[in-house]
């Protein structure tokens, strides 16, 4: 993973500065940490939209014919 830092121009409403500032939190960590879970919530949503036809198949399967493991359960 790069650890490389790029500069960035960004807006950000003055009262949610103001008091981030006040309470000493940083804004470039506060950003990536919030960027990685919003690229992680977005890749998860592609990855499903790309993969509903094959989920929903397998979905039918199963529920035509079970698990391959049903009548092997000893509980």
């Amino acid at each position: 993973m790069s650890t490389a830092k790029k500069s960035a121009n960004l807006s950000v409403r003055a009262d949610l500065l103001e008091e981030a500032r006040a309470y000493k939190i940083t804004l470039s960590q506060t950003l990536e940490a919030a960027l990685q879970v919003e690229l992680k919530k977005e890749k998860e949503r592609r990855w499903l939209e790309e993969n509903r036809a094959a989920i929903e198949a397998y979905n039918r399967h199963i529920e035509r014919d079970g698990l391959w493991s049903d009548g092997m359960r000893l509980f």
